[in-house]
C-alpha cells in the first residue's frame, strides 16, 4: 500500500489552473520535498491534502483512503499534521496553551486538560521551548514561533507531517538547528512532506523531491538527480544558467 498518493491532481480557481494533473508517491518513512517558483502550486498542493481545498479533479489517498471530499479536521484525524506557512499562533495565550489546543483536536485527541498539558509539555522539549512554554506567544521570536507551529503539529500525533516553508525568515544557524529537528521528526517514524526554498536544507536532508512549475510536475527524484536536471534549472534560475550547467559538465566530462 501507498503511504500518501496523488493521482491528477488540479485545483482551478475559475480559469487559472493552480495544480495541474500532478502525480505523485510520497513512501512511509521518507523526507519528501516539494520545490518549485513562487506561484508554482506547492503550498495549494499541501492545502488539498489536508482539506483546506477542494480538489478539483483527480486523487489523493493516504494509507489506501481516498482524501477527497473530507474535511480538514476529518484528515487531521486520519494522521496528517500541518505547520503553516504564515505562523499564527493563538494571541492572548502562553506557548504551553498553544500547543494544547493540537492535543485536544488531534489524531489521538487528550481526554482532559491535564493530559493535553503533559503532551503539550513533551512537545515543547522536544522542540526545545521547554523554558519558554509560559511565555505568551507575543513576545516569542520568528524561530521561536516557527518552533511552535511544529509542536502545535507534533502533538496531534501525525504519521504524516506537512511543513510549508519553516526554515523562511531564519538566519544560516537557526535553519541547521531546524533541519536538525526536521530530521529527528522522521528518526521518530514520522513521515514528513515539506515545502522549502532553502536549498541546501532540501537538498540535505529529503531523500526525493517533487518539481513543480506552473501547476505541472516537471520532475520528481532523488536531490542529486534533481540538481543535475535542466528543466528544473532552467525553472529556478534560467534558460542562460541552465545552458552555463550543461555546458560546465560536459567540460568536466
Amino acid at each position: 500500500m501507498k503511504f500518501l498518493e496523488g493521482a491528477g491532481v488540479s485545483r482551478y480557481f475559475g480559469g487559472l489552473v493552480a495544480v495541474n494533473e500532478v502525480d505523485f508517491i510520497v513512501e512511509k518513512g521518507e523526507i519528501f520535498g516539494l520545490i518549485g517558483p513562487n506561484g508554482a502550486g506547492k503550498t495549494t498542493l499541501l492545502n488539498m491534502i489536508n482539506g483546506i481545498l477542494p480538489i478539483s479533479a483527480g486523487k489523493l489517498y493516504f494509507q489506501g483512503q481516498c482524501l477527497n471530499g473530507l474535511k480538514p479536521h476529518e484528515i487531521t484525524h486520519l494522521g496528517i499534521g500541518r505547520a503553516f506557512q504564515i505562523v499564527r499562533p493563538f494571541e492572548g495565550l502562553t506557548a504551553l496553551q498553544n500547543v494544547m489546543v493540537g492535543g485536544i483536536f488531534g489524531s489521538k485527541p487528550r481526554k482532559n486538560t491535564k493530559e493535553a498539558s503533559r503532551g503539550a509539555e513533551e512537545m515543547l522539549a522536544f522542540v526545545g521551548l521547554s523554558e519558554k512554554m509560559n511565555s505568551q506567544v507575543a513576545g516569542l521570536t520568528i524561530p521561536d514561533r516557527k518552533r511552535l507551529e511544529v509542536a502545535r503539529a507534533l502533538v496531534m500525533n501525525p504519521k504524516l507531517l506537512l511543513l510549508d516553508e519553516v526554515m523562511s525568515a531564519l538566519n544560516p544557524k537557526e535553519v541547521d538547528a531546524m533541519m536538525e529537528m526536521v530530521t529527528k521528526v522522521n528518526s521518530q517514524g514520522i513521515t514528513v512532506v515539506m515545502i522549502e526554498h532553502v536549498m541546501r536544507a532540501t537538498m540535505a536532508i529529503c531523500h526525493r523531491i517533487l518539481v513543480l512549475h506552473h501547476g505541472r510536475r516537471i520532475a520528481m527524484d532523488t536531490p542529486q538527480e534533481i540538481s543535475q536536471n535542466e528543466e528544473v534549472l532552467k525553472s529556478y534560475l534560467g534558460e542562460r544558467f541552465a545552458r552555463m550547467e550543461a555546458e560546465r559538465r560536459r567540460t568536466i566530462d
